[in-house]
């Protein structure tokens, strides 16, 4: 069971590269299986150890590699990028591969109508998910595109209350269990963890001890306002929070008084949880858009992408 603990007493880091891993748009090397239900088995165990390998999607890529040799790192092994005979025996463990989930109510009142633009959205009192899709997408960390291939002749763009959907077996991220809350308490006994935003290989590695014990995909910054390489601490965490658009913050760094205020939810352009930095203007947070994570810019420093795992700041990685 993981346990729903507080992990942000710690410094952060804007580092150019981490030793074992390489830029994100190098072709990833394929594991020696790559049959879709043993690479999801892999995305499914390293989700659920905390290592995020983006959106499940039954297929090989960088960011599965990168989190593949982050764990194996992280755990004392050859970062070899490759699933070997041991850790393929720990998949054989997930069983079964898919699962299936039955659409609530309580599902259904997290769907709405989302505009694009920052003034209409200003108007809505939560932002919701778009569609029941994205929402079963993000509550089981999926491509979309791949829900649409387990559930080939259903028509997922008209689900309703007790539609059934074959999803991957993983915990399931549970946006009702998110309280919007204005500054989380910190943990102590976790003053001394660190974050590492490796801004090369867009990945952002957790560290205790000097040992990785979780890493997420990021987008860090963007092409008008790259994120800053520097060393700054937490100094506040959000749970659903509310956003100051600001065109001019976004594209410069610079405040303006033409803003709009984005009410909090899970499509809020930065997603469930801002992280705030002392260094004014920038922070780590979710994202509005999971499943184009690595094209999108980041509203800030970095974005992870919430549809990995967006409750991992929340707990503990698995003992």
């Amino acid at each position: 069971m993981l346990t729903r603990i507080l992990v942000f007493a710690f410094v952060i880091l804007g580092i150019a590269s981490f030793g074992y891993a390489q830029h994100s748009d190098t072709l990833a090397d394929p594991p020696v299986v790559g049959d879709q239900d043993t690479v999801t088995r892999l995305q499914i165990y390293l989700d659920d150890h905390s290592f995020g390998p983006g959106k499940i999607d039954g297929r090989w890529g960088d960011f599965v590699r990168k989190a593949l040799q982050r764990f194996q790192a992280g755990n004392g092994r050859q970062p070899s990028g490759q699933i070997d005979a041991a850790l393929r025996q720990e998949l054989l463990k997930i069983s079964p591969v898919y699962s299936t989930y039955k659409l609530t109510g309580s599902d259904l009142h997290w769907v709405g109508k989302v505009p694009d633009k920052p003034a209409q959205m200003a108007n809505l009192k939560k932002i919701l998910y778009r569609s029941a899709l994205d929402f079963i997408s993000e509550r089981y960390h999926a491509d979309p595109a791949f829900i649409r291939k387990l559930n080939s002749g259903q028509n997922l763009n008209n689900l309703k209350l007790g539609s059934t959907i074959h999803v991957p077996n993983v915990q399931p991220f549970q946006i009702e269990s998110i309280q919007p809350v204005p500054d989380l308490p910190p943990r102590l006994e976790f003053a001394q963890r660190i974050i590492k935003v490796d801004t090369k290989n867009r990945m952002l590695d957790l560290v205790d001890a000097n040992r990785v014990v979780a890493s997420f995909p990021i987008t860090p910054g963007s092409k008008s306002l790259p994120a800053p390489i520097g060393t700054w601490k937490i100094v506040k965490v959000t749970t659903m929070p509310v956003f100051r658009w600001d065109e001019a913050m976004l594209k410069h760094g610079r405040r303006s008084g033409n803003y709009y205020t984005i009410p909090p939810g899970p499509r809020n352009p930065v997603g469930i949880v801002w992280i705030g930095l002392n260094k004014k203007g920038i922070g780590i947070h979710g994202t509005d858009s999971p499943d184009t994570m690595a094209a999108r810019p980041a509203m800030a420093a970095s974005a992870w992408q919430t549809g990995t795992r967006p409750d991992w700041l929340l707990r503990s990685p698995r003992e």
